[in-house]
């Protein structure tokens, strides 16, 4: 079945948002490296990436995604902007490699003004130019779908596919779907009919071999709303229907996905979503 897992809180220590997956029952994990909501982070030291992997080595064999921070914006249209995103996704890069992480997850970005095209052209450019500043090898670059709020590109499947096929580093590029996002964009996954026919079109335009990771959340909004607003597992507007196709398609068996639903200190609603997932894979034989 799919390794289910959850975003967890770095408070603390990079150490302790393992022992919050483990609290969970988590089987994937993503975090930020560093505080999401600023442009420096502190050091990251030879102790702190020690114990961080010493965590994960001791919980098993847990594939981690990195989230860059929200203020980068590779398709800023702003010069000095611009230059400070790309500087700051190589760091991104740079920790996540060193954490061990498989995956680094980012956001294409917003055109802020003018067209779409130009947009993604700034955010290609970008995205190749902190890679090869980065001096990384190992950890995978995920373009996270968007729900085309405002001037977000990526909301398309067609402009992720541009940039899988335009960036000089393809060969390090992949997807991770956002299932609110997607919905919110326009993709229905509300039922099995709808879930088969919207990755039917993403096979056709981007390639199923592209998809890495998913991010699992209900949508608050409806169909088409371009608003993105997680809702917990079965209380939105996708509903448990898309959710249960999605467990069980054998193409997915072996992927991580994580929750980036609301929750408290507790975690107990991690845990709940977690243990709704679950109920809806049906375990067969040979599976």
């Amino acid at each position: 079945m799919p390794l289910l897992g959850a975003h967890m809180s770095i408070a603390g220590g990079l150490h302790r948002a393992v022992e919050r997956l483990l609290q969970v029952g988590g089987e994937s994990l993503q975090i930020f490296a560093k505080n999401q909501r600023q442009w420096k982070g502190a050091d990251l030291d030879e102790a702190t990436i020690a114990r961080f992997r010493e965590a994960l080595a001791d919980a098993g064999p847990i594939p981690v995604a990195v989230h860059d921070t929200y203020l980068v914006n590779l398709a800023s249209p702003d010069e000095a902007l611009g230059k400070r995103s790309i500087e700051v996704f190589a760091d991104e890069l740079w920790r996540a490699e060193r954490l061990g992480a498989r995956y680094l997850v980012t956001h294409p970005g917003s055109t802020v003004r003018g067209v779409p095209e130009e947009g993604l052209a700034r955010f290609i450019l970008g995205l190749d130019r902190a890679i090869q500043l980065s001096r990384t090898a190992e950890v995978e670059v995920l373009l996270e779908n968007t729900a085309g709020q405002g001037t977000q590109i990526g909301s398309r499947f067609e402009e992720i596919a541009h940039i899988l096929q335009a960036s000089s580093h393809g060969h390090r590029l992949g997807v991770c779907l956002d299932t609110c996002h997607a919905f919110a964009a326009g993709y229905d996954l509300g039922s099995p009919a709808a879930c088969g026919a919207t990755f039917a079109d993403f096979h056709r335009v981007v390639g199923l071999h592209r998809l890495k990771l998913f991010h699992l959340n209900d949508s608050k909004r409806a169909l088409g709303s371009r608003v993105d607003r997680h809702e917990h597992i079965g209380r939105g507007h996708i509903g448990l229907d898309g959710f249960r196709w999605l467990l069980n398609d054998p193409r997915f068996r072996d992927h991580p996905m994580v929750l980036e639903t609301p929750k408290g200190p507790d975690l107990s609603e991690d845990i709940e979503n977690l243990r709704v997932l679950r109920g809806l894979v049906v375990e067969t034989r040979g599976r």
